[in-house]
C-alpha cells in the first residue's frame, strides 16, 4: 500500500488523519515518496518547493523545513511505522539481521514525544499491534525483521546499524557536548548504513533557525531543484496546521518578528550567525596540548565560572601573555552534580600550584564564590565585563591567532556553537544555541580579557 493510502484507510490511520488541517502534509508524502498528484495538489506542491515539475519517483532523502505546531512529531512517527510495516527487506538481510528504521530526536524528552506517536499509531491498529514480536522504552521489534529504535543525537550511537530509514527530528536543534556539528556528523555515519538497503529514506524534519548547519545547507543546495533526488519542502505553520488559532501566530509576530518568522513561518532567522568560523578555531588550537605545567618567571591569571544547577558545569581557566600572544594553560569543568565546596578546594590547590592568589569570576551566586575562595585563601573579584563583551574582546585574538588554545573538544565545541544575535535595538549579543553550552567557552574568553589586558598585578603575590 502506498503511504497516501495506508494514511486514508479507516482501518489503519485514517480516523487520526481525516480532515483538511493534513491536505499540505498529504502533498508533500505524495512528492517525497513519488506518487501521481491532481493538478491543485502540484500547486501546493510548487508552492512549497519552489519546483517546476511533479516528482517522478521517491526522493533518496526529504528535507522538511517545517513551522512550529505544524504537525512535523506525527508526520515524523507515521513516516516511521509506514517504512517499517508496510515495506519488505528480507531479501537484503543476513540470517539474524535486522534492518533498522531509526527516529532520532534532539534529546530525550523530544525522543519521548516521537515515540509516544509511533507506539500510539501501532497499538491503535490491531493488524500492526499483532506484528510487535518485543517492545521496550526506546524500541519496537517486529516479527518482520524489522525494529524501530528511537536515538537521542550522538554520532556514536548510530553506528553499526542497518538502517532502511533515519528520521531526523528538529534537526536544527541538535547540540553535543563533544561536537560542534553533531548533525553533520550523524549524517556521515547514517547514510553508509543505508547504502545496502534498495529504497532506504533519510527524513529530516525541523523548524528552522540559524543559516547554518545541515539543514541550512541542504536547504540553500537542493531548494527548488526540479528531478534533485533530495527533496526540500518550506512551509510555514499556517500552511502545514491550518488549526492552529492565527492570532496566537499574529501575537507571536507582534512581539518578536524574528524568532515567529522561524517558529511559525518557517523562514530560517538572519538575525543569528556564527561567532567564529570553525578554521579559525582549529588555527589557534595546539594539537596534542592538553595542559601545560606552571613556569617560575610566569605570572598567570585565572577565572572562573560558578553556574549552579543541574544542565551547568562549574569550570576554570589558567591562561597568561607571552610575547604578545595569550596562552591557555589549564581548564578545568566540574559538572553537577558535585560538592561545590569540594570543586573550589581542588580549582584553588590548581590556582597554588601557579601562584595565583586571585581568580575573577561573574557575580553568579551572590557571596557563595566570594566566601567559599577566600575560606581556601583566594580573592574572587567580580568581573568588570559581561560574557557578550568578553566573548567581543576573544574575538579578535582568534581571527588574528594571537592566541593558543587547548586541544580540548569540549571546550572547541562550545566554541563554535556560539551565536551572534542582533536584537531589535541593534545591539548584538553573544550566547550558546538552543540547548547549548557555554560554561568553558566563558572561562577562556575571561582569562584572555585578563591576560590581554594586563590587570592589575594584585592578582598575585
Amino acid at each position: 500500500m502506498a503511504i497516501l493510502e495506508v494514511m486514508k484507510d479507516p482501518n489503519l490511520f485514517g480516523h487520526w488523519f481525516a480532515g483538511d488541517s493534513w491536505t499540505a502534509w498529504k502533498v508533500l508524502l505524495a512528492g517525497l515518496f513519488g506518487l501521481p498528484m491532481t493538478p491543485g495538489q502540484l500547486e501546493i506542491y510548487k508552492r512549497h518547493t519552489n519546483r517546476d515539475t511533479p516528482p517522478v519517483q521517491a526522493a533518496r532523502e526529504g528535507w522538511l523545513v517545517v513551522g512550529r505546531r505544524g504537525g512535523k512529531s506525527l508526520i515524523s512517527a507515521l513516516v516511521a511505522v509506514y517504512l517499517a510495516c508496510f515495506r519488505e527487506y528480507s531479501n537484503a538481510l543476513a540470517p539474524g539481521e535486522r534492518a533498522t528504521v531509526m527516529v532520532i530526536a534532539a534529546d530525550r524528552k523530544q525522543a519521548r514525544v516521537v515515540f509516544r506517536y509511533v507506539s500510539g499509531l501501532i497499538e491503535g491498529v490491531p493488524m500492526l499491534a499483532a506484528m510487535v514480536d518485543h517492545q521496550t522504552k526506546e524500541s519496537i521489534t517486529l516479527t518482520n525483521q524489522v525494529v524501530i529504535e528511537v536515538h537521542t543525537a550522538n554520532f556514536r550511537a548510530v553506528r553499526g546499524y542497518t538502517i532502511a530509514a533515519a528520521i531526523c527530528d528538529e534537526i536544527a536543534f541538535w547540540r553535543s557536548e563533544d561536537s560542534a556539528n553533531p548533525d553533520i556528523e550523524i549524517l556521515n555515519w547514517l547514510r553508509p548504513g543505508m547504502t545496502t538497503m534498495q529504497g532506504a529514506m533519510l527524513l529530516c524534519i525541523s523548524s528552522p533557525h540559524s543559516r547554518r548547519g545541515a539543514l541550512w545547507e541542504s536547504y540553500h543546495r537542493h531548494f527548488g531543484q526540479d528531478a534533485d533526488p533530495v527533496l526540500v519542502w518550506q512551509g510555514n505553520t499556517a500552511s502545514m496546521n491550518p488549526s492552529v488559532d492565527p492570532q496566537i501566530i499574529a501575537d507571536a509576530y507582534r512581539d518578536d518578528e524574528a524568532v515567529a518568522a522561524a517558529e511559525y513561518g518557517g523562514e530560517f532567522r538572519r538575525d543569528i550567525e556564527s561567532f567564529v568560523s570553525r578554521e579559525a578555531i582549529e588555527a589557534v588550537v595546539v594539537p596534542g596540548r592538553y595542559e601545560l605545567p606552571p613556569v617560575s618567571e610566569i605570572r598567570y591569571r585565572a577565572f572562573v565560572d560558578p553556574s549552579g544547577g543541574t544542565a551547568n558545569s562549574m569550570t576554570l581557566a589558567v591562561g597568561h601573555r607571552e610575547d604578545g600572544r595569550i596562552v591557555l594553560d589549564a581548564l578545568r569543568e566540574s559538572k553537577l552534580p558535585s560538592s561545590p565546596e569540594q570543586v573550589v578546594r581542588e580549582y584553588s590547590s590548581l590556582m597554588d600550584r601557579y601562584r595565583i592568589r586571585a581568580v575573577t569570576g561573574d557575580r553568579y551566586g551572590g557571596d557563595w564564590p566570594r566566601e567559599q575562595f577566600r575560606n581556601n585563601g583566594i580573592r574572587y573579584d567580580v568581573s568588570d565585563l559581561v560574557k557578550t563583551d568578553l566573548y567581543r574582546e576573544l574575538l579578535p585574538s582568534i581571527n588574528s591567532a594571537r592566541i593558543e588554545l587547548l586541544d580540548h573538544p569540549r571546550m572547541v565545541g562550545q566554541r563554535l556553537g556560539l551565536e551572534r544575535r542582533t536584537a531589535r535595538g541593534g545591539r548584538d549579543s553573544i550566547d550558546h544555541g538552543p540547548q547549548g553550552h557555554d560554561d568553558l567557552a566563558n572561562v577562556v574568553a575571561g582569562v584572555h580579557y585578563l591576560a590581554e589586558k594586563k590587570r592589575s598585578e594584585a592578582f598575585f603575590i
